[in-house]
């Protein structure tokens, strides 16, 4: 297993310089009319697709990468490109690690390559986890799976939201109660697979930001999928619950369901993200402090501005090494003894949020009109801290991992 290291070796580097041209060149000049238009930006998706970016193998390569270093790396350039393009872009991602971390090797086979379709022929896939009653509160999930034995079959029944992509998925990846007595214990994730009967999309949500990302709510009304769509099979669900039910009342080894496994494995990327768009507004900050000119001599001259700027680095830098350190570990099969992957996430969140805020601060009026790209990326980052865990989760997941106490 490699070593943990911040160089990056030539191919990665090769990598890193190719995602970057593809999001200058075509991500940044399309940001301002996709995120305008609040569409899914297809022709980017495609443009993407056509070069190889948007393909199962792109990303095998990143997640795969020994170092750790792959996928992050990605996601930051990507997401420095733009975040609402870059989320479309990577947001089948999601229900793709979904599969990995749950199903077989005969499920990730046939349904990973479903979610992407080809350059002739784009796909995209969606995670469904989220709920109008249960977002951070995941063992409150109302949505059912039933097992119809007879017939071997799933029937799952329920509303998500917040679904990226959802209802325009290929592929949807749905986490449903089996066993509500058992709370997150008693999930699973089901495969949808294409034009499925009864499963719809409802309503599409107009957001702040990332609103060239489609986000829409998923409602499932007696939708019956075949037993070999339960992610992991029904041998391992079996075996899975009824150690939760050995453990329910007498405490003992956590039992992980199905959507925090994906969360864990997604939570350092979530933190690229957020690099990658801190890291795009204090450029832009940079760039205008240096040839904005007031009272005679440009802004950064200033240490009021200045030292804004000397803090937004650093913290941006501080933010990627959280990330990779997390990345590191995971790829390197490592645990998370102090939730190392939540730590990358949360800091990396607050780190936009507040990076952006002071580039709009630094372009002073500029900054607030849409003629600059930092108010666009200000309404990005407002995301990264409530999606996939809220900043408020993360640091109860931290504060449990550390102390072993079951804070509330």
């Amino acid at each position: 297993m490699a070593e943990f290291t911040m160089e990056l070796n030539d191919e990665q580097k090769e990598v890193r310089d190719w995602v970057h041209g593809f999001a200058a060149d075509v991500m940044r000049p399309a940001a301002a009319e996709w995120d305008e238009r609040e569409e899914t930006p297809w022709p980017v998706i495609q443009e993407a697709a056509k070069i190889g970016l948007y393909s199962l193998d792109f990303y095998a390569q990143q997640f795969f990468d020994p170092t750790g270093l792959g996928l992050p790396m990605s996601m930051e350039e990507l997401f420095w490109g733009d975040a609402g393009i870059g989320l479309s872009i990577v947001g089948t991602g999601l229900a793709a690690v979904g599969v990995l971390a749950n199903g077989t090797e005969e499920q990730i086979g046939t349904w990973v390559p479903q979610m992407y379709g080809d350059p002739a022929d784009v796909k995209v896939a969606a995670f469904c986890s989220s709920e109008p009653d249960a977002g951070s509160d995941v063992a409150a999930m109302r949505t059912r799976a039933v097992y119809d034995e007879a017939k071997d079959e799933w029937v799952l029944n329920g509303t998500k939201t917040w679904a990226t992509n959802g209802g325009i998925a290929n592929v949807h990846v749905v986490v449903a109660a089996v066993d509500p007595d058992l709370g997150s214990k008693g999930h699973a994730s089901f495969i949808i697979p294409p034009n499925t009967p009864g499963l719809s999309q409802g309503q599409k949500f107009k957001k702040h930001g990332i609103r060239a990302s489609h986000t829409a709510e998923v409602v499932l009304d007696n939708v019956r999928v075949p037993g070999h769509c339960l992610l992991g099979g029904k041998e391992k669900l079996d075996e899975r619950l009824a150690r939760a039910r050995e453990k329910a009342n007498n405490g003992g080894e956590r039992v992980k369901n199905a959507a925090m496994a994906t969360f864990e494995a997604s939570r350092p990327a979530v933190g690229a993200m957020a690099v990658g768009t801190a890291r795009a507004a204090y450029e832009e900050a940079l760039e205008y402090a240096k040839t904005r000119s007031q009272f005679g001599r440009p802004i950064i001259d200033n240490q009021g501005v200045a030292f804004q700027l000397a803090d937004m680095r650093t913290q941006i830098d501080a933010a990627r090494l959280l990330v990779w350190r997390a990345s590191w570990m995971a790829v390197a099969g490592k645990p998370f003894t102090s939730a190392e992957g939540s730590m990358s996430k949360l800091f990396a969140s607050e780190v936009a949020k507040k990076v952006t805020a002071q580039a709009v601060q630094i372009l002073g009026g500029n900054g607030f009109t849409r003629e600059y790209p930092v108010e666009r990326m200000h309404r990005d980052a407002a995301i990264y801290t409530i999606f996939e865990g809220t900043s408020e989760i993360q640091r109860l997941v931290i504060a449990r991992t550390i102390s072993g106490m079951p804070i509330r």
